[in-house]
């Protein structure tokens, strides 16, 4: 009888122990369990988690330059607004030089350096789009297909790991509950299915089926797990690669502006402080003062009508006034008859410290003219200074003139009674005056009417009243009328005890001179 032959012996693969290094850790107590308590997909999920961090660190970076760049388009349309402040041309441009070394040169460079900022946040946005974006979204790319194949590859192993490990489970339970019958009856019969020797040789081929399954989930997950070191290496330098591009965009850009801002800086500065100021002067010469002109000279200026006639006194020069209040005595003026007729008071002969008005002005032929006593005369009329308003409103009145001497006061009196004369015939005739007149209270003495040669000549001129008498002597009256003429004018005739002698007033009676 041959011998029996034993069972082959499997030599079961064994469970390596789990790599123990700074990346990932397992502990051993587990390999020397059919069924390890650990989850085969820990470690999957774990490096799934992580692809999950990298691939939304690089959607940030992705969002961070498209916003950039999306700032960038904005910064550009806000510098075009910039642009539209310069107005081409200047404003009252002509003002300034048309050449380029001066302001007008300097605002086109401001505009054309403005100009070139709106360009380069154009380019900008164009470069951040066309280059660093695009290698974020490979990255992100790359990201991604790392997770399906660590899904498609590790999870499928950790499936397989996993149901090799429940048909194990269930072999090892069969064994255990007919392991358990076979000593409680050892007389019954077990079907040959759930023999004890059978399953656990079942067990033994399901178990070496799992731990070739757990060795090669094993396997594939050291492999994934190498890979990252070697796949987040590639990410990070990829980061750098896109950051540096970022950079040299971005900083380029700060660059080129700082170096426009000092391009206008520069222009600016090299504008001369008198340039614009040359360049005016020589363009409107004609219309600016000329520095190397003498000023004017009041004595070399002529107006229209400045030597006409009538604007040449008849006679001037300081004459003495007795002031209308007795005690204040005689008081100095300037005194002017003028061509017009007018005898003009002035305070000095100043035209440049105020305006000239005269403070008192005589119509002379208004007025009627006193005779000469001495250096004395008097005029009696109406101050009209004042206007029309207010010489409706002045009383006539005698004013009494002193000359420095008797020949002055012949001057003047002249003058004066030669004026006068325009309207002579216009007033009442001599005869009007009647010899109760407060002129002359004296008869009238045979010396009055004595002929040229007689004492009278020593006595003041006879006015020139005389003359209207006559020419009213003329008109159509009867004998009786002219017989009584001369006794109504017996009291004008003149005496040396008066100062003064009137003839017909246009106003009223004369007013003797105060002495």
């Amino acid at each position: 009888m041959s011998t029996p032959v034993s069972p082959v012996e499997y030599k079961l693969p064994s469970r390596s122990t789990t790599v123990s290094s700074s990346l990932t850790r397992q502990t051993s107590v587990s390999d020397d369990e059919a069924i390890p308590v650990t989850d085969s997909s820990e470690t999957t999920n774990l490096l799934l988690e992580r692809l999950q961090a990298w691939k939304h660190m690089c959607g940030n970076l992705e969002d961070y330059v498209a916003t950039t760049a999306k700032i960038s388009k904005s910064q550009s349309k806000d510098h075009e607004k910039i642009l539209k402040t310069m107005s081409e041309p200047l404003k009252e441009g002509n003002h300034f030089s048309t050449s380029a070394d001066g302001v007008n040169g300097l605002f086109e460079n401001m505009r054309n350096n403005t100009q070139g900022m709106v360009n380069m946040y154009l380019e900008t946005e164009q470069n951040l789009k066309g280059t660093v974006l695009p290698t974020l979204e490979r990255l992100h790319k790359e990201i991604k297909s790392k997770t399906k194949e660590l899904q498609s590859g590790a999870v499928k192993g950790a499936k397989a790991v996993e149901k090799a490990r429940q048909a194990t489970q269930k072999h090892i339970e069969l064994l255990g509950h007919h392991s358990a019958s076979h000593d409680a009856v050892a007389k019954n019969k077990i079907e040959t299915q759930y023999d004890p020797y059978v399953l656990r040789r079942g067990i033994n081929h399901r178990l070496n089926k799992q731990v070739t399954e757990e060795n090669n989930h094993r396997n594939d997950i050291l492999a994934i797990q190498n890979s990252f070191a070697e796949f987040e290496a590639h990410v990070l330098q990829t980061i750098q690669g896109a950051l540096e591009q970022f950079f040299q965009f971005m900083g380029g850009q700060l660059d080129r502006q700082r170096a426009m801002y000092a391009d206008i800086l520069g222009t600016a500065q090299r504008i001369p402080a008198d340039f614009e100021w040359m360049n005016f002067c020589v363009s409107n010469d004609s219309k600016l003062v000329n520095p190397d002109s003498p000023p004017r000279s009041f004595s070399s200026i002529t107006f229209p009508n400045m030597d006409h006639r009538s604007t040449h006194p008849l006679i001037e020069g300081s004459l003495q006034r007795r002031s209308r209040a007795v005690i204040k005595g005689y008081s100095t003026g300037y005194y002017v008859v003028t061509p017009a007729r007018y005898l003009h008071e002035f305070k000095d002969t100043d035209d440049f410290r105020k305006d000239p008005t005269p403070e008192l002005s005589l119509y002379l032929p208004d007025c009627i003219v006193g005779a000469i006593d001495g250096a004395k005369f008097n005029v009696k009329g109406k101050d009209v200074s004042s206007g029309k308003v207010g010489n409706a409103f002045h009383a006539t009145t005698e004013l009494s003139f002193k000359a420095h001497s008797a020949n002055d006061a012949e001057k003047w009196w002249t003058v004066i009674k030669d004026c006068t004369r325009g309207t002579a015939l216009a007033t009442p005739a001599v005869s009007s005056i009647t010899a109760t007149s407060p002129i002359s209270p004296v008869a009238t003495s045979p010396a009055a009417t004595s002929p040229a040669g007689s004492s009278s000549q020593a006595q003041p001129p006879v006015y020139a009243e005389k003359e209207k008498a006559a020419a009213a002597a003329e008109t159509s009256v009867d004998a009786k009328d002219h017989a009584a003429a001369p006794s109504s004018t017996a009291g004008l005739g003149r005496s040396t005890s008066t100062a003064s002698h009137f003839h017909g007033s246009p106003g009223g009676s004369a007013v003797q001179e105060k002495s």
